[in-house]
């Protein structure tokens, strides 16, 4: 058993040392991706850049794989998750570029643009230069509740600088949130609350893509997070509708945290389907609100299909995608794209009867969080932050291994060269196949899964009602 003292220490260091990557090899402006496989062989980065972030990565995944199984307090998870994130805050993002296309949406928004009407190419921004190519032809495919806040980080910030400093306040803040809600979601489950939040907080995907990368995800998961602890035991009206109010805003930062709502319903006491139109009605009204008071219509949901231009195995339909292509089947990425979207369609139905089959034994908190995992596993497109969506729900609701749970974000986590390079584009054709025999794997144990607990849906003669049952 690892001594908490190493675990801390050994974690700062790591993060230390992935500063020091940020300092001298994060996302600058103006775009230009100096750090690949390639450039690090050559010795064109020298020796410090690749030798800081091998090391830091390492340091960091480590220390928190190894104090998962004991974590001595609450409070020393918070205070050593905090120490880890504390020194990427003042350096360049590391691992991506989007926090310059946030600020360039933000910069258009409040100047009175719409963001879903075009890219940087159509409607311009003075940082422009600053964004990946890939991106500037492509329209915001955010949520409405996102653009306001990059817009308020555009008039706080003034330039390029202050903006992305202001992004990563945001997100520090969210990051907060989730981990002032995950011991309220621990304790109603059964689990450590001090467990949940090391899982969360100190997974290195928070300190390196969602604090320093600035990436919103932070904000959908916090109002994710909160509205779901509110919606916990809610019994009184005001508390019902301010649940679905955070889960509306939810989805105002991305579309795909709709798939919650059918289970945090499952929530609410009496019959399900009040509690949907309550829920329902009250995120609809906080969506709508923020679009009709930010100029924006509903242009950002035709905007999604904008993200799917990345090509990679690390979403499985698409690896799938890819081996076929590699056995001589044409065209094969597209159609493995939408047969992964209507198999999610079915997962999601099947996991939300049967918690609806049996209310007794099965936790719709947890199941969101599987739902979420569901969502992330078939997308078209996976990037290695979006672990970090059913991470924060699962932390809180897995009683027993969690191993599981944290290999993939482990992976996750050192996928990404300090300014954005993902080593996926580097391994393809392996990769394809190795996450197309992961998927075989996962249909076989899914499918035993289903014959050893085979779906009986428990008869419900209270009407529906589920007002009896302890939150």
């Amino acid at each position: 058993m690892p001594r908490p003292f190493l675990v801390r220490y050994a974690g700062l260091a790591g993060s230390l040392f992935l500063a020091v990557a940020a300092w001298s090899g994060g996302a600058s402006s103006p775009w230009e991706p100096n750090v690949t496989p390639g450039t690090i062989f050559a010795g064109e980065n020298g020796v410090l850049l690749p030798v800081s972030w091998l090391l830091g990565t390492l340091l960091l995944i480590g220390a928190w794989w190894a104090g998962r199984r004991h974590v001595p307090s609450l409070r020393w998870a918070y205070v050593t998750a905090a120490l880890w994130a504390v020194p990427l805050l003042p350096f360049l993002p590391l691992a991506s570029y989007d926090a310059y296309s946030y600020a360039c949406q933000g910069w258009q928004q409040s100047a009175g643009l719409d963001p879903y009407s075009g890219g940087l190419d159509l409607l311009g921004c003075p940082w422009a230069d600053a964004v990946s190519p890939t991106w500037r032809q492509t329209p915001a495919p955010y949520g409405p509740v996102f653009l306001v806040l990059a817009a308020l980080a555009a008039k706080i910030g003034g330039g390029l600088t202050g903006t992305v400093a202001v992004l990563r306040l945001i997100a520090v803040l969210g990051v907060v949130v989730i981990g002032i809600c995950l011991p309220v979601l621990a304790r109603r489950a059964g689990v450590p609350p001090q467990r949940a939040v090391w899982l969360v907080l100190a997974c290195p995907l928070v300190p390196i893509h969602l604090i320093s990368g600035a990436h919103n995800d932070a904000v959908m998961v916090a109002l994710l997070v909160a509205g779901l602890t509110v919606a916990t035991g809610a019994t009184t009206w005001p508390r019902m509708i301010t649940a679905g109010v955070l889960l509306g805003l939810a989805v105002g930062v991305k579309a795909t945290a709709v798939v919650v709502l059918p289970f945090a319903v499952l929530l609410l006491p009496g019959r399900w389907w009040r509690s949907a139109l309550v829920l329902g009605s009250a995120a609809a009204a906080a969506l709508g609100a923020v679009s009709l008071g930010a100029g924006l219509g509903l242009g950002w949901v035709t905007s999604l299909s904008g993200s799917g231009v990345s090509v990679q195995w690390t979403s499985m339909p698409t690896a799938v995608g890819l081996t076929l292509e590699l056995f001589g089947v044409p065209t094969a990425v597209p159609v493995a794209r939408v047969a992964g979207m209507i198999i999610l369609a079915v997962v999601l139905v099947l996991l939300w009867v049967r918690v609806v089959s049996r209310p007794d034994s099965h936790d719709p908190v947890h199941y969101a969080g599987l739902a979420l995992a569901a969502t992330v596993i078939l997308a078209p497109v996976f990037h290695p932050w979006y672990a970090v969506w059913p991470l924060a729900v699962l932390a809180a609701t897995v009683r027993r291994e969690t191993l599981w749970l944290v290999t993939p974000c482990a992976v996750a986590a050192a996928l990404c060269l300090p300014d954005g390079y993902n080593l996926a584009l580097v391994t393809k054709a392996q990769g394809a196949v190795v996450m197309t025999v992961l998927a075989g794997c996962l249909v076989w144990k899914v499918l035993n899964e289903a014959n050893r607990h085979p779906l009986r849906p428990r008869v419900d003669h209270g009407g529906g009602d589920r007002s009896h049952r302890a939150p």
